[in-house]
């Protein structure tokens, strides 16, 4: 009797529809509501165990605390074992009830691929947070993993996508002989597997399909043969189109693969592309997203934060602070959310030369976060010391020194450097004015900033007269004129900073990065397109060691890779 109960309780409960309500509660600040959902139906099937699971990694990834991140580590694995187990109590009985009364085969198919599907995905997160403890015996393992779950992504995929077509035939032409089909071990009977189960199986695939995809084109170009190795796929487009199919499903990963698709058009597209094509594209496809996605969402911290971030992309820096802002106090309960904002809100008023309000909120990020404090403290000294405050800031450089944890860390590393420089060199407010528009350039934000906030810089550059930033200056100006639309002093100012060897031992990149800005210019000319190669070609391969070197080289691929779609090689 009690386990009639159990199954008329689990009779109404539709697990994929209660799932994908959890995390639409999730993504509207829900985040307790949605916690409580999937903790009260864990035990119902595994897609409810993961969705308890889910909650409890991202709670790890918004803190990286050492706790929550084992915690996570935990129930990833309880859920891995849950679909690898075919003994799973109340579920079991549940599905044996199901499997009698509903036509066979066609449920055990799905089953089994949800299982899979989960089983990949637990593998993905549990690599993520392999990665996130930096040492060299996790990168392997994490390797590892991220391959078997990708071999489980590509066949799941596979199958689910035979399945659909057998789908097709079948709904079109009853007539049609599916003996053949059924021969394959995923394919069910006739009738059995409906096309809307697929299309959410599909969808429930996509996600991390598409990811993969998307990850790995990104890769900087030396690490791509050892991926390659690992047997790893790295299809842009690919991708692109999977987070699509996946954000349209009626999956509970749908909301999460907008959420993707939204992070990769309005941060990881403008901070690796090489112009501003790829980008505006990338911004109408996110400025429609969020038109979409808007009534599903109207609470949503994240989806306010995005919305700021293609304000801040289209130069509307007012109305990105006010979102950010917006953002900010929506996400009231998840304090990583509002340092997310934080960040955004420092950098809108970095752009804006607020040095102040940049200040505050680097500050207390500085205080408050656990991602990067070294950096964050770094940010906070440079704004300070803009904002005239040169002794608070000689003190937060010191700081610097304290909060550096993270040797193979290359921001951490820039920061470090910079913070000691500043300090030993008694920091003027020029120098830190300098330093901010430097971080300006390396993350890309320059191009972000009005055409008299750029004037603004490009007269306070004028003042800096310290011989050993001659190169930084020349290769800040150049990108300034750029910004304007001003070729031929860029040209020049670029080629100024590629031949200063003075500067060369205390900014590094500057050479590099000059060469490949030269390289970008020259190409954007059709007279001057082998001039351009040559560049960044020089700036790929004779330079080596010097900070953000990953990045450059990222760009330097996109570039080349641009230039062959123009010009066959």
């Amino acid at each position: 009797e009690a386990e009639q109960d159990i199954f008329g309780k689990a009779e109404h409960i539709d697990d994929a529809e209660l799932a994908l309500q959890g995390i639409n509660m999730l993504l509207n600040n829900g985040f307790k509501e949605s916690d409580e959902l999937f903790r009260k139906y864990r035990t119902h099937s595994p897609l409810m165990s993961f969705g308890a699971s889910f909650v409890s990694f991202l709670n790890a990834m918004m803190t990286f605390e050492e706790e929550k991140m084992q915690t996570a580590c935990d129930d990833l694995r309880t859920t891995e074992k849950l679909c690898e187990s075919d003994n799973v109590g109340v579920i079991e009985t549940i599905r044996n009830k199901i499997k009698k009364s509903v036509s066979g085969s066609g449920v055990v198919v799905v089953d089994r691929l949800q299982r899979q599907i989960i089983v990949a995905d637990c593998q993905v997160y549990l690599a993520v947070l392999s990665f996130i403890k930096q040492e060299l015996a996790s990168y392997i393992k994490g390797g590892w993993i991220l391959r078997k779950a990708w071999k489980m992504y590509n066949k799941c995929h596979s199958d689910i996508s035979q399945l659909q077509e057998t789908c097709v035939r079948r709904c079109s032409s009853h007539e049609e002989d599916l003996s053949s089909d059924q021969a394959n071990h995923n394919t069910p009977v006739e009738g059995a597997v409906t096309a809307e189960a697929l299309d959410r199986l599909k969808g429930s695939v996509s996600f991390g399909y598409g990811l993969f995809h998307l990850c790995i084109s990104m890769v900087p170009p030396h690490l791509l043969k050892i991926i390659n190795l690992l047997g790893f796929p790295g299809d842009r487009l690919q991708g692109l189109s999977s987070l699509m199919y996946a954000s349209e499903s009626k999956d509970m990963k749908a909301p999460l693969a907008t959420l993707a698709l939204l992070w990769y058009h309005t941060v990881v597209l403008p901070f690796f592309a090489l112009d501003g094509s790829d980008t505006q594209a990338g911004l109408e496809e996110a400025k429609a997203i969020l038109q979409r996605k808007a009534v599903v969402y109207p609470n949503s911290s994240l989806f306010m934060f995005f919305k700021g971030r293609v304000q801040r992309l289209e130069c509307q820096i007012n109305s990105a602070l006010v979102s950010f802002h917006d953002a900010l106090e929506l996400a009231s309960d998840q304090r990583e959310i509002q340092h997310v904002c934080l960040y955004e809100i420092g950098w809108c008023s970095m752009i804006e030369m607020n040095f102040e309000d940049a200040f505050r909120s680097f500050e207390r990020l500085k205080n408050e976060s656990r991602w990067s404090q070294c950096y964050y403290a770094y940010l906070t000294g440079v704004c300070q010391g803009a904002a005239g405050d040169l002794d608070g800031a000689k003190d937060v450089f010191k700081d610097v020194q304290k909060l550096f944890k993270r040797k193979n860390n290359q921001i951490e590393q820039f920061a470090l450097k910079r913070a000691e420089r500043l300090r030993k060199m008694s920091p003027t407010r020029e120098l830190c004015i300098l330093g901010v528009i430097e971080v300006l350039y390396l993350w890309k934000a320059l191009p972000n900033c009005s055409s008299s906030k750029l004037q603004l810089m490009n007269q306070l550059l004028q003042s800096v007269d310290d011989a050993s930033c001659r190169g930084l200056k020349n290769l800040l100006l150049g990108s300034i004129h750029k910004c304007h639309g001003n070729n031929k002093d860029a040209i020049q100012s670029f080629q100024l900073a590629a031949r200063d060897e003075f500067g060369r031992q205390t900014n590094s990149y500057v050479q590099p990065y000059s060469c490949y800005e030269l390289g970008c210019v020259l190409l954007a000319q059709p007279e001057t397109v082998g001039k351009g190669r040559a560049f960044l070609l020089q700036a790929k391969e004779d330079y080596a060691g010097y900070d953000f070197e990953n990045r450059l080289h990222v760009r330097i691929h996109s570039a080349m890779a641009t230039l062959k779609e123009v010009v066959p090689q």
